[in-house]
């Protein structure tokens, strides 16, 4: 697996939707690469710190943040 290929799985790897064999294809090259681990540690904590705001935060963001949000998780969740 490559850099890209892991970008590509991310969310479904921190999902836990994975196969066996793709979660250990991103496992495997976690142990081999620091930016892939820190990638996907800022991307966790970036999902854990936005599903914790409440609501009414969330609808109080700008129409373009939101929307440019929403657009980023659709394109990971394809």
């Amino acid at each position: 697996m490559n850099c890209d290929e892991l970008v590509e799985l991310v969310t479904a790897y921190l999902d836990g939707a994975l196969s066996p064999e793709d979660e250990r294809r991103v496992t495997d090259h976690l142990a081999e690469c620091d930016g892939c681990t820190t990638y996907v540690a800022q991307f966790r904590t970036t999902v854990d710190s936005l599903g914790r705001l409440p609501a009414e935060q969330v609808a109080d963001l700008p129409e373009q943040a939101r929307e440019s949000l929403l657009a980023a998780f659709r394109r990971k969740h394809v």
